[in-house]
């Protein structure tokens, strides 16, 4: 898609048109002229605006096609990743040099050098408190991705049983544990010539989409490696909330955290740059202990293949390996932490120190000594996204203007079937409304909200119901409700119509370990499983959207 759809400029005109701002005049002349390159080339400082108001009218304007999927004229968003990808990889390979001597213990060229290596002993320190001693055993999952030999639409949890395993030379010492899972166990029975896991020397590289300048590189892991690292990512997790850091429920915490220190300015939010691609080897080897690093490194990736070479690592592990998310967590936790006692500041994981992957938030006044550290070890702090002062401050998807929320609506594909311009209907409303009942913005949102109805049949565009029906309905105040005998509240939605592979696919091991994994009986939901849409009853009460689409009949 080069050009915006002429039902979705509307949309994005009538925004510019009553938002009345200078910036969305430009935004609006670069529409018009279809200079989608310039368009993205706009950004917005919430430092140089003086109310939640005024950044966010400029705000949404600017940002609401950014993740939108144009091509537009000079932008290669592939080869962006994967320029990315090597500069991930020099920007590690630069750590690593930094680093080795404090694994080796010298040689160090002065005081500094030794009150750097007392540093990293204490990281070490909070990093073996907090992981403890080894797992005597691990519980094997599949993730819901591709492997490295299982792509497209062959990738369910009994088409990755079905197929040879891939494994990486450095995990094969762990294959006795594989070998007593029912998976193992099922191919062994069904397909013994293919029971053997094959070799490979690490992950393959490829990319998704992250925007309209870029996309995002991801690394595929080999599929008995990547069942491990989830199982290790667990395990990390659980380690980690027993520290007081509970991932689970983070990203509220975090949300709520950033919208305190947006009003008060006591806390910092820091956001790293290709964070997960820039985690060294040698960072990894400095800080955790070494019956720990020696388990992880054993199933990482070494190499990787990338442009039909294959490369060996720099970085310890990439985005696309299991446990990443979760080691990022621990060790920025670690790192923050031993600034803190380093600074004498009494915050610590979970109390005024929060971590979620490279969201970091810390007390203002340690934030600088923070930033200092993470340059040092090889990481690099997105200026665009970390705030120590002023009154803005984002983390986990919150963007607060002092305590008010004002985050953009970004559209990520032009919108062509009812469902997308009921889904974009809706986020213009809870951009007008946000978190209150303040109807004030109301008025510069309300005819962009009807264009998006105007897209659709008539039939559908009477679908209206509350905010708890998710997506299945078009919010609005105006709805009215059935009630059943039993007492459920419904009205009408527009609902996706899954579609399900019955289990004749496969073989009977293989789907009696499908059953022991916890797959339901009623067949198995592919990645794309919605084959239609079709108008029924919805449950309207307060529950999340998964749980509010009824099974009562039409």
């Amino acid at each position: 898609m080069n050009t915006l759809s002429q039902q979705l400029e509307r949309i994005v005109l009538a925004q510019c048109e009553d938002t009345d701002t200078p910036r969305s005049l430009t935004v609006a002349m670069l529409v018009r002229a279809r200079e989608y390159g310039q368009l993205f080339s706009l950004k917005v400082d919430p430092q140089h605006y003086d109310s939640s108001e005024s950044f966010l009218k400029d705000n949404q304007v600017t940002e609401f096609l950014r993740k939108l999927q144009l091509d537009v004229p000079g932008i290669d968003r592939k080869a962006v990743a994967v320029q990315a990808f090597w500069g991930s990889e020099q920007q590690c390979c630069l750590a690593n040099a930094r680093l080795h001597r404090y694994q080796e213990n010298g040689p160090f060229e002065g005081p500094s050098d030794l009150r750097i290596s007392d540093f990293f002993s204490l990281c070490r320190k909070i990093i073996d408190d907090i992981l403890g001693p080894l797992p005597q055993g691990l519980d094997l999952r599949h993730g819901p991705g591709a492997t490295f030999d299982d792509r497209g639409r062959l990738t369910t949890v009994p088409d990755k049983m079905s197929s040879r395993p891939t494994i990486t030379p450095d995990a094969r010492d762990l294959l006795p544990l594989w070998s007593q899972t029912a998976w193992a166990r099922a191919l062994v029975s069904e397909s013994p010539t293919s029971s053997d896991p094959k070799n490979v020397r690490g992950n393959r590289f490829t990319t998704v989409p992250k925007d309209a300048t870029k996309d995002r590189g991801i690394c595929i892991e080999p599929s008995i490696n990547v069942s491990f690292q989830l199982a290790i990512g667990r395990l990390l997790k659980s380690r980690l909330k027993r520290f007081g850091m509970d991932l689970t429920h983070a990203q509220d915490l975090h949300r709520s955290l950033a919208r305190e220190a947006s009003r008060t300015g006591g806390a910092a939010t820091i956001d790293l740059s290709n964070a997960s691609d820039t985690v060294s080897t040698s960072l990894v080897k400095l800080l955790l202990p070494p019956r720990w690093f020696d388990l992880l490194s054993s199933l990482r990736s070494t190499h990787t293949l990338i442009g039909g070479k294959w490369v060996k690592l720099e970085k310890f592990s990439s985005m696309g390996n299991g446990y990443t998310f979760e080691l990022e967590t621990l060790i920025f936790s670690a790192l923050a932490y031993a600034c803190a006692l380093e600074s004498g500041f009494t915050e610590s994981p979970g109390k005024g120190i929060h971590v979620y992957g490279d969201d970091i938030i810390v007390p203002a006044g340690l934030a600088e000594t923070v930033l200092a550290c993470l340059r040092f070890v090889g990481f690099t702090p997105n200026p665009r996204k970390t705030f120590v002062r002023g009154p803005f401050r984002e983390s986990c998807g919150g963007d607060y203007f002092n305590g008010t929320p004002v985050r953009a609506h970004y559209l990520k594909e032009d919108p062509y079937e009812p469902q997308h311009f009921i889904a974009l209907a809706n986020g213009i409303r809870r951009l007008a409304f946000g978190e209150s009942e303040n109807h004030s913005l109301w008025r510069l949102y309300r005819r962009s909200w009807l264009k998006c109805l105007d897209a659709l049949p008539s039939r559908i565009r009477g679908l209206r119901g509350p905010v708890s029906t998710g997506d299945l309905t078009i919010h609005d105040d105006r709805w009215t409700c059935r009630e059943t005998e039993d007492g459920w509240g419904l009205v009408r939605g527009y609902l996706p119509v899954f579609k399900k592979l019955s289990w004749d696919h496969w073989k009977p091991e293989i789907v009696l370990a499908s059953a022991l994994y916890g797959l339901p009986s009623d067949g198995v939901s592919p990645r794309d499983n919605v084959s239609g849409y079709r108008i029924k009853w919805v449950s309207v009460f307060d529950r999340p959207p998964s749980a509010s689409i009824s099974s009562l009949t039409s």
